[in-house]
């Protein structure tokens, strides 16, 4: 569905002292493209003072050229008020003034990756980002946010301004009427607004919001976890098992598991390990459900774990059914998952495998296994 058919259409902004970026923006979208992407909101990122400057320069009263644009375009129906303006803070509940110290800057990041986890979360929304304003590292977090989280109706941009009304301050849109305004001292040279040229260039970003996990997705976590952890969803799967102590490392995540959910990964780590094929609950034999158990007593780590425990003398006698297997399967998979993500985990767990789902497996190449010592984070 092409982004102009959704419900709530979202544009959304940073700006530092330069406002003239929302309506340079919105006349792009709504006025110069065809067809015309029309938001039903706008949202801004900003400092302190960028936000003092958009109330006074766009919203204030009448006089405000977001009204007047929406006015001489006849664009109707966009909500853009105090309460979509988000202001930057520094963590501590004060408004930052400006964005000049790392902190600042890590701050910044963690807040617009908050507002565009948020605004993506509707599933009826799309949203348009433009990266013009603000100071180039605003920019370059919204643009990362959105290729950590965009989706596919969703847009991002640059709006391009011809000379000399680029950086003019006296210029917030091409007006329908003829409108004079001068550039800077000292030449301080007329022009008519109505001259300006403004275009939209849109810039493509790989989207990576399929390879995050739920949690991401949903939570609070901040830009460089974000950042961290779509990471390991893009990294070559790597599995090391610390036998006997529970412990597991997962590309770069080490977690403990259950001695039995450890055992259940050790025991088809081993297949692929000795190159046996996918496991089917029909074709398991007796010498397979010893070297799970094996396996189980070892991670047990308990000289008292012998052949009395009785989970070993509960397996022997049923051994290993099909329920028994889709049940280790997936408490395999829940714990990988409770650190993993979903996503994350799902490269690590025992799963069907072949054309005809002969069995399961776990579906990683030989040299991305080996057992060993699993330092802990």
């Amino acid at each position: 569905m092409d982004p102009t058919d959704y419900p709530c259409r979202i544009l959304l902004c940073v700006s530092g002292l330069s406002p003239q970026i929302i309506t340079e923006t919105l006349y792009a979208l709504a006025v110069a493209r065809q067809p015309p992407f029309i938001p039903s909101e706008t949202h801004l990122i900003t400092t302190a003072e960028g936000a003092e400057r958009a109330r006074l320069t766009l919203l204030h009263g009448d006089t405000g050229w977001f009204h007047r644009l929406c006015r001489d375009y006849e664009l109707t129906g966009i909500r853009f008020a105090d309460d979509t303006i988000h202001i930057l803070d520094d963590g501590h509940g004060a408004a930052l003034k400006d964005i000049r110290i790392p902190s600042d800057n890590q701050r910044a990041a963690d807040q617009i990756t908050a507002v565009v986890r948020k605004l993506t979360a509707e599933p009826d929304s799309a949203v348009h980002a433009s990266i013009a304003g603000g100071r180039k590292t605003m920019g370059f977090y919204l643009g990362y946010a959105m290729s950590l989280f965009g989706r596919a109706q969703d847009r991002l941009s640059h709006v391009l301004v011809s000379s000399p009304f680029e950086f003019n301050q006296q210029f917030f849109y091409p007006t329908r009427e003829s409108r004079v305004i001068y550039t800077p001292p000292p030449e301080q040279r007329p022009l008519d607004t109505r001259d300006a040229q403004v275009t939209l260039a849109e810039i493509p970003f790989v989207r990576l919001r399929d390879g995050l996990d739920e949690a991401l997705l949903s939570g609070e976590a901040s830009f460089s976890e974000t950042v961290r952890r779509a990471q390991s969803s893009l990294a070559i799967p790597e599995l090391v098992l610390d036998a006997g102590k529970g412990w597991v490392r997962c590309g770069e995540t080490a977690l403990r598991l259950t001695p039995i959910s450890f055992a259940w990964l050790a025991w088809f780590a081993r297949r692929v390990l000795d190159g046996l094929p996918p496991l089917h609950w029909k074709g398991v034999s007796h010498a397979d459900i010893e070297g799970f158990l094996g396996e189980y007593k070892a991670a047990l780590n308990d000289p008292l774990a012998d052949d009395e425990h009785s989970k070993i003398v509960t397996i022997r006698q049923k051994g290993i059914t099909k329920e028994f297997l889709e049940q280790r399967n997936s408490k395999l998979k829940r714990e990988l998952s409770s650190k993993l993500g979903s996503k994350i985990a799902e490269q690590y767990a025992v799963r069907t495998k072949g054309r005809s789902l002969e069995g399961y497996a776990l579906d990683l190449p030989r040299d991305r296994i080996r057992f060993g010592v699993v330092e802990r984070d």
